[in-house]
């Protein structure tokens, strides 16, 4: 299954929440949202700096990953930045492509 990375930050009421119900929970509410739509949590960390909370799950395919940063955004509790990740793998796949391609003004 493909994998991601998400980036995620408390704000408001988001906060509060925090504050109120703990990391724990929080990590529980995430993991049951991810799993009804057929993905599964592999890590789960809060950070200092530019980012309170680290993500990284599997997800089935891009609608599943819309669907939960969709519904998560729009309660105006945090913002989800949301990276797709690629194994070496799927790197080594891709150097081996020749796509064909101008650079503009070329």
């Amino acid at each position: 299954m493909p994998k991601y990375l998400f980036q995620v930050n408390y704000i408001g009421e988001g906060v509060k929440g925090l504050l109120r119900d703990g990391g724990s929970k929080r990590r529980a509410v995430t993991k049951k949202l991810f799993e009804s739509v057929g993905g599964s949590l592999e890590a789960y960390y809060y950070a200092f700096g530019d980012t309170d909370l680290y993500i990284i799950a599997d997800f089935p395919n891009h609608a599943a990953v819309t669907a939960c940063s969709l519904n998560v955004t729009a309660t105006g509790a945090v913002t989800v930045k949301t990276t797709v990740l690629m194994t070496p793998e799927e790197v080594d796949t891709s150097v081996k492509m020749a796509p064909t391609y101008s650079a503009p003004g070329k």
